[in-house]
């Protein structure tokens, strides 16, 4: 009897998403499938996605999820356009990011590059130089430099204090970069002294903040604003992370 391998069959599902009026694409929208393949429509509204024949496929943009889609049930596989109960002029702008940050938090590994790169001096081992080699296949030696560094504790906690002390300064920009006052009146009307004590307040975790696109993160400031109306405490706080990470 002969062995029979089956394999699911795949095909790609592409099209657009529109707002409300069926008029305007809407960017950044989430499609996912049910096998796990996920894309992001692009600034025209446009998608592609290679799925499985059995899989069904949906939409999600800040909170809006559209029904799921099962792939076999779809007619035109390459013009599938849906909309999303949303109106994009309430939308956030979505916009690309000044390339200034990046090359600012490059200059500041540079600068700090001895702070960056520092590690925990440790026992390590090196190539004796072949001229000095008297025993064949031996060629290793202590690096006296860490051996001394080992046991110089006042330098490693001074070090180690600068490396997170400039981490952390890089990780503040970046917040400040993206969570602008700007921002935050545009979309929630606030004014001085107010503005200032939700800056504070709602102020987002650094890896939150990192994890999130611009349309994300609009609204994230309106939950946040829902939220200190009514005089509560941030709701995306159980997301933020308080464990010293070791950067790459």
């Amino acid at each position: 009897m002969g062995i029979i391998f089956s394999h699911a069959q795949r095909t790609t599902i592409s099209g657009t998403v529109y707002d409300n009026t069926a008029k305007r694409p809407l960017e950044a929208v989430a499609v996912l499938s049910t096998s796990g393949n996920a894309t992001l429509t692009d600034s025209l509204g446009r998608y592609s996605l290679v799925v499985k024949q059995s899989d069904s496929i949906w939409f999600s943009l800040i909170g809006k999820t559209t029904m799921k889609y099962v792939v076999d049930t779809i007619s035109n596989p390459f013009a599938f356009d849906v909309m999303i109960h949303v109106y994009a002029a309430q939308l956030p702008e979505v916009t690309v990011r000044n390339k200034s940050y990046r090359l600012d938090s490059i200059q500041n590994r540079i600068d700090n590059a001895k702070a960056f790169n520092f590690k925990k001096p440790g026992l390590s081992f090196v190539s004796a130089s072949p001229s000095f080699n008297t025993t064949p296949g031996v060629t290793v030696g202590i690096d006296l430099v860490e051996l001394i560094n080992m046991f110089n504790f006042k330098r490693t906690r001074q070090m180690l204090a600068l490396q997170k002390r400039v981490r952390q300064q890089e990780k503040d920009k970046y917040i400040d970069y993206r969570f602008k006052k700007i921002l935050v009146i545009k979309l929630t009307n606030l004014k001085s002294p107010e503005l200032e004590t939700f800056m504070q307040q709602y102020r987002p975790d650094y890896y939150f903040l990192a994890s999130i696109n611009e349309l994300e993160l609009g609204y994230y400031i309106q939950q946040c604003y829902q939220a200190y109306k009514m005089g509560l405490p941030n709701p995306y706080k159980f997301l933020e992370r308080n464990d010293d990470d070791s950067e790459e």
